[in-house]
């Protein structure tokens, strides 16, 4: 059984602007290649959601989140996430070289 997916608002526009990246700088079909990497891979969380590892314990605000890579070539950008028994939230799509801390606590697009 899979759990439903709900994807935040700052999911949508990282999504968005990774995708814009692509089409701009590697063209459409690698755009929508790693749209359906990152399709496949909430698909997997939303069916195994302790397949990701917890990350930040120590930072009460982003208490519960997890993250998983994207499916490779897209392996550099993490899906940070939460879950409950129904529902997997996909909260961020961030490369994984990034500040991971201050990127999660501020929205896309201040880079």
């Amino acid at each position: 059984m899979s759990l439903r997916l709900q994807r935040s608002d700052w999911f949508w526009t990282d999504l968005e602007r990774q995708v814009d990246w692509y089409r701009d700088e590697a063209g459409e079909e690698v755009a929508d290649r790693f749209i359906t990497a990152v399709e496949a891979t909430l698909a997997a969380l939303a069916r195994q959601p302790g397949l990701g590892r917890p990350r930040f314990t120590d930072w009460p605000e982003l208490a519960g989140i997890r993250s998983f890579r994207a499916e490779r070539p897209f392996h550099r950008l993490l899906l940070f996430y939460r879950h409950d028994a129904r529902t997997l939230f996909a909260e961020r799509l961030v490369h994984g070289s990034r500040d991971l801390q201050r990127r999660l606590r501020e929205p896309p697009g201040l880079d």
